[in-house]
């Protein structure tokens, strides 16, 4: 049975990869490719998503790599999630703020059903990042916290420290960091005088203090 379910399990895996492979071609071969890339950081990759069986899943990589990198659904807390995924429709159709452009870019895109759509946005919805609560963790709003504060809702809201266990904390936190120094956002490397800077030690033990047991 064990091993029937690992080989079940790579199998998936390999699909995954494939169907991944298929869709980001597109945009790769595209002249518009830089640009594309540039939406999303690369490094999250479909052996990562959350019940990669499920049907939001396959979704997910069918049409969200055409044109960008596969987005963490952590990227953004479940509010948000339905709009940006409708936003994105249009898109995939040749519509939008470029105009003739925008057209050129999606030529051979495919666009989601509105029953996909809503099982994209469904998936996203429910395995979004949860917003930290300020009243469980006071600490937030303390000097301890002030790296954590000023750096990680400068792309998303404040994690909830107990998404993940102590141990898993500093890879999530290191792959963080990788994404920031690629979207140039504020990453400590180079400090100046008066900008806030990232301080990884304090932000793991933030989050390990609080995190799942």
């Amino acid at each position: 049975m064990g091993i029937a379910v690992a080989r079940f399990n790579l199998f998936l895996l390999l699909f995954l990869f494939c169907v991944a492979a298929k869709a980001d071609k597109p945009w790769k071969d595209s002249p518009h490719g830089p640009m594309l890339e540039r939406i999303i950081p690369p490094g999250f990759e479909p052996r990562m998503l959350p019940e990669p069986s499920s049907e939001g899943a396959r979704l997910t990589l069918r049409y969200c790599v055409q044109c960008h990198n596969l987005a963490n659904p952590a990227m953004h807390d479940a509010g948000r999630w339905p709009s940006i995924v409708r936003r994105m429709v249009p898109r995939m159709e040749g519509k939008g703020n470029m105009g003739k452009l925008m057209a050129e870019m999606m030529a051979g895109v495919e666009a989601p059903s509105l029953a996909d759509e809503r099982v994209i946005a469904a998936y996203h919805r429910k395995h979004a990042q949860r917003p930290l609560d300020p009243k469980k963790f006071p600490e937030v709003n303390t000097p301890t916290a002030a790296s954590f504060r000023r750096v990680c809702n400068q792309c998303h809201v404040l994690p909830d420290p107990r998404r993940h266990t102590a141990k898993e904390w500093p890879a999530v936190v290191a792959r963080m960091q990788k994404n920031m120094e690629w979207m140039n956002r504020v990453v400590g490397s180079k400090p100046v005088p008066g900008e806030p800077q990232l301080k990884i030690e304090d932000i793991n033990a933030f989050l390990m203090r609080h995190a799942r047991r």
